[in-house]
């Protein structure tokens, strides 16, 4: 798998993103390992995980995957191979949503005990919080890159103004700057209006901004859990519409000329953007994460990605 350096940073990092959700979780710890260990051999070195996961599964309080990719890499002893990247920012039980100093330090602590390690390569403010102050937040991300607990920070869920709010005053202020957003983003587009909330999908003025200043975007849900392979699953109600069937045909019609699948041309359309993009893609078998790593070899004609990206109403 080929790599690139993100952003304005030494981290070289493969083309994709393992997101590890529902590892240790809903995906037992052996099929978690698997996996891991596909990704790996594949020349994958991208892991992302957060505090939350999997807050929202029965029996879970948050930290499960953690503690499983901290238990896989003490076992493996691959920790230095590695980029990790983690989050704060949601809550989960016994921890408040937002970015206070306070708990920003606090949560770092705690995702480094999971983790088993003593760095984070990147630490992503998972959720804007409006209700803190900008330099606060950044201040408290500067004390932990001051003593080596995080390489660099990211961010994840921010208007395109409020990220570019953040590196302003991070600028003025010489704080470390956020190297990269992770955010939602897909092929199809979801209708003007609609929301995701908590979660913010990439908007067009966010994706201009990354094409404007070679940002790098780190898209999640990128293959909308499954619904570009499944007929059983349906796509979420905010992609419903003219916009989103015209962009299926499309996004068939190419799959067809390559032998490809859809989701692999889904992956293949990000990796040919002209700013840097490193899809999180998630996987829950092995027969999965190899489909997906396939899509890294993909090359798409410019007259498909042309068709590919003019699609739509």
């Amino acid at each position: 798998m080929k790599r690139i350096t993100l952003g304005q940073s030494d981290l070289s990092v493969s083309r994709l993103c393992l997101g590890t959700m529902h590892f240790g979780s809903r995906d037992d710890a052996a099929s978690s390992q698997t996996i891991l260990d596909r990704f790996v051999e594949a020349g994958g070195n991208f892991l992302d995980t957060a505090n939350i996961y999997a807050r929202w599964i029965d029996g879970c309080s948050g930290g499960e995957s953690e503690e499983l990719i901290g238990r896989w890499m003490q076992e493996r002893g691959n920790r230095d191979d590695l980029v990790i990247a983690t989050k704060v920012g949601f809550e989960y039980p016994g921890v408040e949503r937002g970015l206070t100093a306070e708990l920003i330090v606090e949560e770092c602590d705690k995702s480094l005990k999971r983790l088993g390690i003593d760095r984070i390569d990147l630490y992503y403010a998972h959720k804007d919080d409006r209700n803190t102050p900008v330099d606060e937040t950044l201040e408290a991300f500067d004390r932990l890159v001051d003593t080596g607990k995080v390489r660099y920070i990211g961010a994840s869920n921010f208007t395109a103004w409020r990220l570019q709010k953040s590196l302003d005053i991070g600028e003025r202020d010489r704080r470390p700057a956020y190297i990269g957003i992770q955010q939602r983003y897909s092929y199809l587009r979801p209708r003007a209006g609609t929301s995701f909330e908590p979660q913010l999908a990439a908007s067009e003025e966010l994706l201009d901004f990354c094409a404007g200043e070679s940002f790098p975007l780190l898209p999640y849900s990128p293959l909308l859990g499954g619904a570009y392979a499944r007929e059983d699953k349906s796509f979420p109600a905010q992609y419903e519409g003219p916009d989103s069937d015209a962009r299926l045909k499309a996004l068939r019609e190419v799959a067809g000329e390559l032998g490809a699948t859809a989701n692999q041309i889904v992956i293949a359309w990000m990796l040919h953007h002209t700013f840097p993009v490193v899809p999180v893609v998630a996987a829950s078998s092995v027969q999965q994460i190899d489909e997906i790593i396939a899509a890294e070899q993909l090359s798409l004609t410019d007259e498909q990605k042309r068709r590919l990206d003019a699609a739509g109403v």
